[in-house]
């Protein structure tokens, strides 16, 4: 069996609610899991259960208060997430994990299309060349997920909600990276674009990346699962 490319080892997460005199919430509670390449692992558990916690502190937007999470990606050192270095978090962002959130953060007055080019440029490369591969994929993105040209040179924050979705998930899933993060990608789509995302989420698996996701819908959860975990499992006992 092939090693695990994502390996959390007794995660845990406490809020301190400073306004409420320093008491403090317990979420999560020795968590363990392991995703490996090819997997799509499905976060299943009620609303609260601190899904959407363990995504952000995998990606670093929130740290832990116990544990480690290890990404350990073919020809390189493992790496703890959560005492990796500013400098590794970037690196590992731009390089390794994909992280569709479930709300589109952009510069303003940049357009749609050059939001979702924006990975496509290493290290900020954007000589005339560059540029134009970079963008003729984000064409190629944004007409797959019915994005109308018309609307490509506009900022996204001028989109509809659905819209803006998209444009998240072309951003995030147009350069293949070995991890994806996927926190309700669909929430706002119709049925037909929920369809692309799965479409597109089965060919990330396909490749080889290591996936995990929550899905308000069980429909698209039950097309991409290749195994679920239920976080309540996670809950601490306190």
């Amino acid at each position: 069996m092939t090693q695990a490319l994502l390996q959390i080892q007794g995660v845990a997460k406490r809020f301190t609610l400073h306004h409420q005199n320093g008491v403090e919430l317990a979420v999560l509670g020795e968590a363990n899991m392991e995703v490996r390449a090819g997997e799509c692992v499905v976060l299943d558990g009620p609303s609260g259960m601190g899904k959407s916690t363990l995504l952000k502190m995998i990606y670093a937007n929130y740290r832990t208060s116990a544990g480690s999470i290890w990404i350990r990606l073919p020809g390189r050192a493992p790496i703890d997430v959560t005492s990796a270095s500013p400098h590794e978090l970037v690196r590992l962002r731009k390089e390794s994990i994909g992280y569709v959130s479930q709300f589109l953060r952009v510069i303003p007055r940049v357009s749609a299309l050059d939001v979702v080019a924006e990975p496509l440029l290493d290290d900020g490369d954007d000589s005339p060349e560059i540029l134009q591969v970079a963008r003729s994929e984000a064409g190629r993105w944004l007409t797959r997920l019915r994005i109308p040209e018309r609307l490509w040179h506009l900022p996204p924050a001028t989109f509809s909600g659905g819209e803006q979705q998209r444009i998240n998930i072309a951003r995030s899933m147009i350069k293949p990276r070995p991890l994806l993060l996927l926190d309700e990608p669909t929430a706002s789509l119709d049925l037909e674009n929920a369809q692309t995302v799965i479409d597109l989420i089965r060919e990330a698996s396909a490749r080889g990346a290591a996936i995990v996701g929550i899905f308000h819908d069980v429909h698209v959860g039950d097309a991409v699962a290749t195994r679920r975990i239920n976080v309540a499992d996670f809950r601490t006992k306190e």
